[in-house]
């Protein structure tokens, strides 16, 4: 994943066609409250996952694709404190000498081991400091003013940023070694799904991203519309099983359905299966946060890459939706042709709609959360697992960079493929129908799936 975001937008640009109107307005106490609770539902979640592991843990870097967990703390801190702080509320810097230390963009994951990084104690109280700084702030804020602080979007934005890093910092516990420190209860039992295979989406025009949701980052803005031919989509993501049928069938064997750069990649590194997985001659198993476990055929595949996902969907004669398709899938609501903030609705994520927050340490089965349904019938849009789509990321027409061009702005071109929906792994305070991910297409440790479209005429 790329370094998680710090940024969003706030136009007002005129759209036509519908969106589902801007979120009720919110008094400044319903706005502090918000901010407050998503703040600390955040930091709990950061606590979670770095005192679980001791100190040798904490400062190891398990991955050269990862930070050591004990900078991603820092980081946190450090991004609350430049932003919260110093910006919104014109502080001196607590410790600008360490600022270069934590800037993503001034060293990258493989060189973070080396630096002069402050120790897991140092860095926690560094955190929570800054924490209790932003707090003072929190609670005498006027929410009015400035695009940071208009409708909480600055305290948003902090809550957001530390749920991206608590992800990143999920996937680095997936990736060490030694025994299992993190449970959680399995999702819900679900009965074999018996519903259709696939789902018809009419053509026709429809309102993608939007101008409206107050904490939306700047690559999901701004509203407007897009005309999309009429496609099938997957009712559900594909699941092991089905991907298991792709292996078996010789599907890393043959060069056919493999993008060239794909097929020279998995050449190279040897790749057979998807990231985790293993047989041991009579099964398929894979190790999950230190346990190992058969691989279960009902849940969504899971750690496959861009090119592993767009060789299964030629290979099944079919294809990666396009991110307008997967959005219009997702969003539109052909009652009233409007746009809603999420597949079920409008009305904020909850247990019952989708697997989300870290509330289970893996996916639930495909076919899980009908009432997270969309207006079409296509479940598990949001959370359980990224879903990879056939788009390189671009801005939308009328993009502006804000608060600053490195969250998104310097992303985009053909060499990233973008991803919708969310994981497991993902808070709901970042995840919405128009929230926007990115990755290299040869990424596997990712909590990546995808389902597969095909055009009305195939």
């Amino acid at each position: 994943m790329t370094e998680p975001a710090l940024d969003a937008d706030t136009l007002r640009e005129p759209v036509l066609g519908a969106e589902s109107p801007r979120e009720p307005a919110f008094d400044a106490e319903s706005l502090r409250e918000r901010a407050l609770t998503s703040l600390v539902t955040a930091r709990e979640r950061t606590a979670l996952l770095t005192d679980c592991v001791d100190e040798p843990d904490l400062t190891a870097q398990h991955s050269p694709l990862m930070s050591p967990l004990v900078w991603d703390l820092a980081h946190i801190g450090n991004q609350e404190e430049l932003w919260l702080l110093r910006t919104v509320a014109g502080r001196d810097a607590m410790r600008p000498e360490i600022d270069s230390l934590y800037d993503a963009f001034e060293h990258p994951r493989s060189e973070r081991p080396t630096l002069p990084l402050l120790p897991p104690a140092e860095a926690r109280a560094y955190a929570a400091e800054v924490r209790g700084r932003a707090l003072d702030v929190l609670e005498g804020a006027a929410f009015h003013g400035t695009r940071l602080t208009e409708a909480g979007f600055a305290f948003g934005m902090i809550a957001q940023h530390e749920q991206q890093h608590d992800e990143t910092m999920l996937i680095t516990h997936q990736l060490r070694t030694g025994p299992q420190v993190l449970t959680a209860p399995d999702p819900e039992p679900a009965p074999l799904f018996a519903g259709p295979a696939e789902v018809l989406v009419p053509g026709g025009p429809f309102t993608m991203g939007t101008s409206s949701e107050p904490w939306a980052l700047d690559n999901e803005r701004p509203a407007h519309r897009r005309e999309v031919a009429p496609f099938h989509i997957d009712t559900t993501p594909v699941s092991n099983a089905a991907y298991q049928a792709f292996i078996e069938d010789g599907g890393y064997d043959t060069e056919r359905w493999w993008a060239p750069e794909g097929w020279a990649h998995i050449r190279k590194h040897s790749i057979t299966a998807p990231l985790f997985w293993h047989g041991d001659g009579r099964e398929w198993l894979r190790r999950r946060f230190g346990v190992t476990e058969v691989v279960p055929p009902d849940e969504p595949v899971l750690h496959v890459s861009w090119y592993e996902a767009d060789a299964y969907a030629r290979w099944a004669g079919r294809r990666l939706p396009t991110e307008a398709e997967w959005e219009k899938a997702a969003r539109h609501d052909p009652a009233g042709d409007r746009s809603t903030r999420y597949p079920w609705g409008d009305a904020d994520p909850a247990p019952e709609h989708a697997n989300l927050g870290q509330r289970h340490l893996r996916p639930a089965p495909v076919g899980s959360y009908p009432a997270g349904e969309s207006p079409l019938g296509v479940r598990q849009l949001i959370g359980d697992v990224w879903e990879w789509t056939a788009s390189d990321f671009q801005p939308y027409p009328g993009f502006r960079a804000f608060p600053y061009k490195e969250y998104s702005e310097v992303f985009f071109g053909p060499e990233y493929k973008v991803l919708r929906g969310g994981s497991f792994a993902v808070d709901p305070v970042a995840c919405r129908g128009t929230f926007r991910n990115w990755d290299y297409p040869i990424r596997r440790q990712i909590f990546s799936g995808f389902r597969t479209a095909r055009s009305e005429s195939v």
